[in-house]
């Protein structure tokens, strides 16, 4: 049946950048094969992006001649696999609970490469990380006390920690302290002595802009110099994570954000253009290190390279999303096609659930790709189509946007939204309706046969 109605030809697209990697999995028959195996939507990681990403960021540091660590945020994607290529590689990891901390030393990664962060840590995560030699990002005078307590009472070894800064920029935070909290933090880190071995400094900062972090870096490197004249070791400083992710060009975002109304969403649902994520970054990834690395902080007369350089600070980077830049996708097949005045609703075999950015009442915007069994389709016909999931919620919609598809979608089709590794495949996850979580799948080997496993987890 042909759709009715005023045909909205001017749906704005938003492609993802062209990815071969992605393209060779679709192209090879396997979403359909694993669609038919699972029955039920899927995700497929590709780890050798993930270490490409992790070499990129190494490189940033090792080019601006500056010491440092990259550890991986694992809240961004619980697959198993990350910390794998973690351990193999000797990067870090970035927790905060102790489901978490045990994940990661389950697949090989040392305590000593590991950073807990997070606020207000539980007494088991404490003492876990305690045990195991972890990094503490210390957020808050309470959590230093227990800490110190646990150091002087249950292990035979220093707890580490760092010092969480209150970013000065932004005072409603309710992450880490304040400068008179952090000079009374100081005090009883002198004062437990050999209880604790004080490192460092920490902020988390919101956005994406690289001024403030490279301010706010510099003024770590600071409070370092005179913590070390305390007799603490305060050699290192952490950036945190905030490297951003490039998915579309530069003018198709542009256009996009110029061109979008109520009436290119499903019942002319609103989003607040402010709040959709950047999905066109000038300064992405490694190359956001890079900028932060060669920007001269607030005050100073130095690029922060040449300052960490010229004290002896290393710096820690903790990214998350920009780690997993192109390093999976994930699958959903069209189990029905309903026409409606200009569009069609897809429902698909799985919920919004798996697609997190909904959990921010905001839409993943990358268009998915339509892939039918004879493989990807492209085009520039137009077929708008909105996509909800297979739940009886009126607001469970994958994508509000009458996406512009290239070809009319029908049942047994697949749509594949592309790089969604960092923070939306299971960030909100939940077996609703009794509906299996999607599996996540890991292909090792491209090509015309990829070779694939489901991702391994430790047992509990």
């Amino acid at each position: 049946m042909a759709v009715t109605g005023p045909h909205p030809v001017d749906v704005p697209t938003l492609p993802a950048h062209l990815d071969p990697d992605t393209d060779r999995v679709l192209d090879s028959g396997l979403p359909h094969e694993l669609s038919y195996a699972f029955d039920g939507p899927f995700h497929f990681l590709l780890p050798h992006r993930f270490d490409a990403n992790l070499t990129a960021f190494r490189t940033a540091l090792d080019d601006a001649g500056v010491a440092g660590r990259v550890y991986y945020a694992k809240k961004a994607n619980k697959a198993a696999v990350w910390a794998e290529r973690c351990a193999a590689h000797g990067a870090g990891v970035d927790v905060a609970s102790v489901p978490e901390l045990r994940e990661a030393l389950g697949h090989g990664v040392r305590g000593e490469h590991i950073v807990v962060t997070g606020p207000a840590k539980s007494d088991a995560l404490l003492r876990l990380a305690a045990l195991q030699g972890c990094l503490v990002a210390v957020d808050a005078l309470d959590e230093l006390d227990l800490l110190v307590t646990l150091a002087l009472t249950g292990t035979a070894r220093p707890a580490r920690l760092l010092l969480r800064r209150l970013p000065p920029g932004q005072p409603h935070s309710r992450f880490g302290m304040t400068a008179a909290e952090l000079d009374t933090a100081l005090d009883r880190c002198v004062r437990a002595g050999d209880a604790v071995r004080m490192e460092g400094f920490s902020f988390h900062l919101s956005g994406y802009a690289v001024r403030p972090r490279a301010d706010l870096a510099g003024e770590l490197v600071g409070h370092c110099l005179r913590a070390r004249e305390l007799g603490l070791r305060a050699d290192r400083i952490s950036i945190g994570g905030g490297f951003a992710v490039d998915y579309s060009g530069a003018r198709h975002w542009q256009t996009f954000l110029a061109a979008q109304r109520p009436d290119h969403y499903h019942a002319h649902k609103t989003f607040d253009a402010d709040g959709f994520y950047p999905y066109h970054s000038p300064v992405a990834g490694a190359d956001a290190l890079r900028a932060v690395l060669d920007t001269v902080p607030a005050g100073g007369r130095t690029r922060l390279a040449d300052r960490l350089r010229e004290t002896g600070t290393l710096l820690m980077a903790e990214p998350g999303r920009a780690l997993l830049d192109g390093a999976g996708a994930s699958v959903f097949r069209v189990q029905g096609v309903k026409e409606r005045d200009g569009y069609r609703i897809l429902t698909v075999d799985g919920t919004s659930l798996s697609l997190s950015e909904q959990w921010f009442n905001s839409e993943y915007l990358p268009d998915p790709y339509l892939v039918t069994p004879d493989g990807r389709v492209r085009g520039d016909a137009v077929h708008p189509a909105c996509v909800g999931g297979a739940t009886c919620l009126e607001t469970d919609l994958l994508t509000w946007r009458k996406i512009p598809f290239p070809a009319r979608p029908r049942v047994g089709d697949l749509l594949v939204y592309p790089n969604t590794a960092g923070y939306q495949m299971d960030s909100n996850e939940s077996p609703f309706h009794d509906l299996p979580l999607p599996p996540k799948v890991v292909v090792d080997r491209l090509g015309d046969r990829p070779r694939w496993r489901l991702d391994r987890r430790p047992a509990r």
